[in-house]
C-alpha cells in the first residue's frame, strides 16, 4: 500500500511540475549601434550621436554620451549566450541605428545596420526563435513608418525570413504579425508596429486606424478569447506618459485611448505586454473599471548607455541592460525575470563585466510577475521609501544613483499606473496637492524665523 501510494505521490509530483513546466526568454531593445565610433584624442569626434557633448569617458564599451559600439553589442549577445544559450525564443523591440540627423543616415545605411545586428544575432543564436519589430529610428526619415505596403518592410521581411516563416507576407503589408509559439498551439505573439501610433509619425497622425492594425489585433484577441488560448503583446513605442520627465508622451491621444480600450476589453487573453523604447527599467500597469489589475506592460532597459537630450530630462543616461524572462509553458504567466547590466565605467577602465542587477520576485518580495503582483509592487514604491529609492536606481540601471524626491515619485508613480493621459494629470495634480499641503508647513517656519531676525 505504502509502495503505491509513493507512486502516485510521484505521479502527481509529476503532473503538476509538467503543468507548471517553466520556460525561458530573452528580451533586448534599442541596441542603437554606432558604427562610426572611434576612440580619439578629439573628445567631439568619438560618436556622431554625442552631438556637440564631449564623450568624456569613451573607452573601448562606449561612453554615455555615444550609442553603442560594436564591441558593445558583441558583448551583450556573448553574455547572454553564456548565461542562457537555450532560451525558447528572443524578443527583440527595436531601434538599431544611432541617434543622429536623418542626413547622416539614409535608407541603406539603416538596412545596413539591421542587417548586422540580425547576423549577429543569428551567428550567435542560431537554433532560437527571434520576434523581431521595427522601431522607430528604423526607418528613413526616421518616426515616419508607413501604415501598409512599403518596399523596405519587403526588404525586411526577406532579412528576416527565417524567423517570420509564413507571416513574411504579413510583415510586408504593415510591419505587423502573429505568430504562434513552437509546439504550443494555442500560444501565440502578437508583434505590433506601435510606430504608426507614434505622434512624431506624420504619415499616420490623423489615421484612426492606421495600416488597419486596431482591427487586426481586435480579430487576433477575439479569437485567443474564444479559444481560451493566451498572447504575448510587443512592440517599441509603448502608450502612456515617460516616466523622467512630467508630461511628455509618445502615442497620439486617439491611438493611446483606443489601445486600453483594447486591453481592457481582452485582457483574459493577453499574459503579458513587453516594449522598450524609453532606455530604461519601468513597468506599466492596465486596470478595468473597478480598479482590478488585469495587465502589465514591462518595459526593458536599453542596450545603449545614449543620454537622451530631451529637455528636462536629468541624468538621462544608462547603464546597458539585457532581461531574462521565466514564464509557464503553458499559460504564458510572467513567473520571473531577471536583469543584467553592463557597469560601463568598470567596463572601459577593466573588462566587460556583466552582473545580475537583480531578481524581480527577490527584490520586491512577490511570488511573480503577475499583474497582482506587479501591482503589489507598485504598491510598495508608492508607499514605502526603501522601496522606492531601490526602483529608482534599477530605473537607471544603476547609473543615477541620486535620490527620488516627492516630485520625481509622483513623476514615476503615475506613469506607472495611469496609462490614459487625463488620469494621469488627476494622478499629478493629487500627488502635487498632497506635496503642497504638506510642504506649506515647513515653507512658514523659515518665514517667521527671517521675520524675527529683522
Amino acid at each position: 500500500m505504502s509502495g503505491r501510494l509513493t507512486i502516485l505521490l510521484l505521479l502527481l509530483y509529476w503532473n503538476h511540475g509538467a503543468l507548471a513546466l517553466s520556460g525561458y526568454f530573452w528580451h533586448i531593445s534599442d541596441l542603437h549601434l554606432e558604427p562610426e565610433y572611434k576612440l580619439s584624442n578629439d573628445l567631439y569626434t568619438i560618436c556622431p550621436s554625442s552631438g556637440s557633448s564631449p564623450a568624456l569617458n569613451a573607452g573601448p564599451y562606449g561612453d554615455y554620451h555615444c550609442d553603442s559600439p560594436w564591441a558593445l553589442i558583441e558583448s551583450s549577445l556573448k553574455t547572454m549566450k553564456q548565461i542562457f544559450p537555450t532560451p525558447d525564443f528572443i524578443f527583440w523591440t527595436g531601434d538599431d541605428t544611432p541617434h543622429v540627423a536623418n542626413s547622416k543616415l539614409g535608407s541603406e545605411k539603416v538596412l545596413a545596420i539591421i542587417r548586422n545586428l540580425t547576423t549577429i544575432i543569428k551567428n550567435t543564436f542560431p537554433a532560437v526563435a527571434v520576434y523581431s519589430t521595427l522601431g522607430n529610428h528604423d526607418f528613413h526619415p526616421k518616426n515616419q513608418l508607413p501604415p501598409g505596403y512599403n518596399d523596405f518592410y519587403v526588404k525586411i521581411a526577406s532579412l528576416w525570413g527565417s524567423w517570420l516563416n509564413n507571416a513574411q507576407e504579413k510583415f510586408q503589408d504593415g510591419a505587423y504579425y502573429k505568430m504562434t509559439l513552437q509546439g504550443k498551439n494555442k500560444c501565440h505573439i502578437l508583434v505590433l508596429n506601435t510606430n504608426l501610433y507614434y505622434d512624431q509619425n506624420m504619415v499616420t497622425n490623423n489615421l484612426e486606424d492606421p495600416g488597419n492594425q486596431f482591427r487586426w489585433l481586435e480579430n487576433e484577441l477575439t479569437a485567443a478569447v474564444n479559444s481560451k488560448d493566451k498572447v504575448y503583446i510587443i512592440g517599441h513605442i509603448p502608450p502612456g506618459m515617460f516616466e523622467k520627465r512630467r508630461d511628455i508622451f509618445w502615442f497620439s491621444p486617439n491611438h493611446n485611448k483606443k489601445y486600453i480600450e483594447i486591453i481592457q476589453k481582452y485582457h483574459s487573453a493577453i499574459a503579458g505586454q513587453f516594449f522598450g523604447h524609453h532606455h530604461t527599467d519601468s513597468f506599466r500597469m492596465f486596470y478595468d473599471n473597478k480598479g482590478t489589475p488585469i495587465s502589465t506592460m514591462f518595459l526593458t532597459p536599453a542596450i545603449t548607455p545614449w543620454k537622451t537630450t530631451l529637455p528636462g530630462v536629468v541624468n538621462g543616461a544608462n547603464n546597458p541592460g539585457i532581461r531574462l524572462f521565466e514564464y509557464d509553458k503553458d499559460t504564458l504567466l510572467v513567473k520571473d525575470m531577471v536583469t543584467y547590466y553592463l557597469n560601463l565605467t568598470y567596463a572601459n577602465r577593466n573588462f566587460p563585466r556583466w552582473e545580475k542587477e537583480y531578481r524581480l520576485t527577490e527584490s520586491f518580495n512577490v511570488p511573480d510577475g503577475s499583474p497582482l503582483s506587479m501591482h503589489e509592487v507598485l504598491q510598495k514604491i508608492s508607499t514605502k521609501e526603501f522601496y522606492l529609492q531601490k526602483y529608482y536606481k534599477l530605473n537607471s540601471v544603476n547609473y543615477n544613483l541620486s535620490e527620488c524626491n516627492a516630485y520625481c515619485r509622483a513623476d514615476h508613480v503615475c506613469a506607472i499606473k495611469e496609462v490614459d493621459f487625463s488620469r494621469y494629470k488627476k494622478c499629478i495634480l493629487e500627488n502635487s496637492s498632497i506635496l503642497i499641503s504638506v510642504m506649506s508647513v515647513f515653507w512658514m517656519l523659515p518665514l517667521v524665523v527671517v521675520g524675527e531676525m529683522v
